[in-house]
């Protein structure tokens, strides 16, 4: 183990780690509510349209709870056709109405058959005990209703060797716990060691700058091999480091170095 990595992981994970993170991260929009379900699907829907410039996705993930009245698990479980009309002109990059009103529709399913979010989830981790399995039987479970195919790239297919950034950055903010309350830790089933890293291209390049990733790829096999040499510095909570990861590419410390 490189002590000297681990120092640095360690410093910057406590530097990034903060409540003021809150502030400027997706991550606040599930943060304005208490209940778990209002918690669950306002950080689904942060999370699923969670690329591009943060601004931008905290402007509209705010839009989509606007119009949502501030209540999205009464909204989702009641909106009939004309409540949802609105969320036809949505707009985040590619990600338009279409994709907006299937995913509210697809999210009443799973509360009103599935039993909800955690559930889903958690079924699809029980079968082998991997967030590959939840992750997968999530998304096979999510596009159970007719849909438009386009609405299929906006959750990520780890069957296809997709690293699902925004599914797995769901599920740290749903199951990881510490000290600062960034993260919910509302669910209980799976285990933190069990989570994967929420690769983008930002968190890729700091990792093969460190030295933690080799595959140029950022895809599946990329998450799996980052994923594990965390786990080499911190085996029950490897996510934690997002945060030293994330931060350091924020601010180019590590890829103005490395260059």
């Amino acid at each position: 183990m490189n002590k000297i990595l681990q120092e640095l992981l360690d410093d910057r994970y406590l530097k990034y780690n903060v409540p003021a993170y809150i502030d400027d991260d997706p991550i606040q929009i599930p943060h304005l509510f208490s209940k778990k379900e209002d918690v669950e699907m306002a950080a689904f829907l942060a999370s699923a349209i969670a690329w591009g410039q943060r601004k931008t996705i905290i402007t509209n993930a705010r839009k989509l709870i606007s119009w949502m009245d501030d209540a999205p698990y009464d909204f989702v479980m009641h909106a009939d056709k004309e409540d949802l009309r609105v969320f036809e002109k949505f707009v985040h990059r590619t990600f338009n109405g279409i994709d907006c009103t299937y995913f509210i529709q697809a999210l009443r399913n799973i509360y009103l058959h599935h039993d909800g979010l955690e559930r889903v989830f958690q079924k699809g981790f029980d079968s082998d005990k991997t967030v590959y399995s939840a992750l997968h039987h999530f998304r096979t479970v999510f596009f159970e209703l007719p849909h438009a195919g386009r609405s299929e790239k906006h959750i990520g297919d780890v069957s296809r060797n997709a690293a699902a950034k925004r599914m797995n950055m769901l599920l740290r903010w749903m199951v990881r716990k510490d000290k600062q309350d960034v993260d919910f830790g509302l669910w209980k089933g799976i285990p933190t060691s069990a989570l994967m890293l929420p690769l983008d291209v930002h968190t890729g390049n700091v990792g093969r700058a460190l030295g933690l990733l080799s595959r140029k790829q950022d895809d599946w096999k990329a998450v799996e091999e980052i994923t594990e040499a965390l786990r080499q510095f911190d085996p029950k909570d490897p996510v934690k480091y997002d945060y030293a990861l994330f931060g350091m590419g924020l601010s180019k410390e590590v890829i103005a170095k490395s260059e």
